[in-house]
């Protein structure tokens, strides 16, 4: 099934920049390692005497990504909507060692600063832009893809638009590198609440038109790795080849095609495949179907300004896209590097399929399955499967 996103009619040639910021809980099932331990300093921008501050053309990811953001009059209500940082003070990113709980090492993942401000508006849209499923991608657009990854990589790793620069916007907004406007005491986090969706879908949607801009095709979209359905429950082959820029080799060399992804991950389970289909198209039942009786087991807690980080994963969140993370991550790593650990994650170009994928769970939610009866995800997704689920969660 193929997904679909509204495209731009022109593409802005922003300067991108990547953030930084905690993704994941103190006590989350992944740990950290640092890439490159380096102290981030803040920068200069202090708060104007008119209570105003200087803005960044870096990635927002909680409003409007790369650009530029306005301040409302007062900014630090209580209670409010989680307002961007102040991204003139990006401090260290930590990075909790999993053997040491309580030992933190420092990330290099702040973004880099510029003077030439350019606020982002959001294009006028004409044309749909679809998503495919990964594992039934052309070669041409194949060919397309890895093309424009590696123009990509082969930009200069302080220019924004860079692969690495992109990868760390992800290592940045997990890594408490900025507190919560106005309230210093409080880290900010996009992960573990109802930010986790819009967060991940303009952080894609950004990557997405460098990507076309690079290949010089505004209506290029990123594709999907489609694990919800039988035939894309195993690592698409277009990640798979080691001579592509779409290959990482920091990946679990047990888990390559042809094994079927775990997507209720823990540990090796071991089961026959058809066995391991059926319990993942269970897996998707509970948390698409039978356990989002409301929008936030689905959508994940709110969070505003003053909260504590971390008030409540929804369901995906918490499971296929936690359970893929760690399935797909190397085990020889010493934090599970790249998909393992949230730090590492956006240095493999699976990373950019999953959360296509996930960001594709949002809209099937949204508009097929609330109220629809538990056996509907195997209709709508899998109509030749028919496994026995456990009953209707309470």
């Amino acid at each position: 099934m193929a997904s679909t996103l509204n495209s731009p009619s022109s593409l802005f040639a922003l300067p991108i920049s990547s953030i930084q910021t905690p993704f994941l809980p103190k006590n989350s099932q992944f740990g950290f390692v640092s890439r490159r331990v380096v102290l981030c300093k803040a920068n200069n921008g202090k708060q104007n005497n008119d209570g105003s501050f200087d803005r960044r053309d870096v990635l927002l990811g909680l409003g409007s990504l790369y650009g530029a953001t306005s301040l409302v009059s007062d900014p630090f209500a209580l209670a409010a909507p989680i307002y961007a940082p102040d991204l003139s003070h990006c401090g260290d990113a930590t990075v909790p060692l999993k053997k040491s709980p309580n030992a933190n090492v420092s990330v290099h993942c702040c973004p880099p600063i510029s003077t030439n401000i350019i606020d982002f508006k959001p294009p006028a849209f004409t044309k749909i832009r679809k998503r495919q499923p990964a594992h039934l991608v052309t070669p041409d657009y194949v060919k397309k893809f890895q093309d424009a990854i590696m123009l990509m990589e082969a930009l200069d790793d302080k220019d924004p638009r860079s692969f690495t620069q992109q990868a760390m916007i992800h290592c940045a907004y997990c890594n408490s590198a900025y507190e919560q406007m106005g309230f210093p005491s409080q880290d900010l986090q996009v992960h573990n609440s109802w930010l986790f969706f819009p967060f991940h879908r303009l952080y894609l949607y950004f990557f997405e038109r460098i990507l076309g801009k690079l290949v010089g095709d505004p209506q290029f979209a990123l594709p999907f790795w489609n694990w919800d359905h039988p035939d894309g429950m195993t690592i698409p082959q277009i990640y798979v080849d080691q001579t592509s820029p779409l290959y990482d080799a920091k990946r679990n060399s047990d888990h390559q095609p042809p094994v079927v992804v775990d997507l209720d991950y823990s540990t090796d389970k071991n089961l026959p495949p058809d066995e391991q289909i059926q319990a993942n198209l269970c897996t998707m039942n509970k948390q698409m179907v039978q356990g989002t009786t409301t929008k936030t087991l689905f959508h994940g807690k709110e969070y505003r300004m003053g909260y504590s980080p971390d008030p409540g994963a929804g369901t995906i969140e918490n499971g296929v896209h936690i359970s893929l993370h760690k399935w797909v991550g190397d085990p020889k790593q010493p934090m599970k590097e790249d998909m393992g650990n949230f730090y590492s994650a956006g240095y493999d170009p699976l990373f950019y399929a999953h959360h296509a994928n996930v960001d594709r769970m949002w809209h099937l939610w949204k508009s097929s399955l609330p109220g629809k009866a538990h056996h509907d995800w195997m209709e709508i997704i899998a109509p030749n499967y028919a496994p026995i689920c456990a009953p209707t969660l309470k």
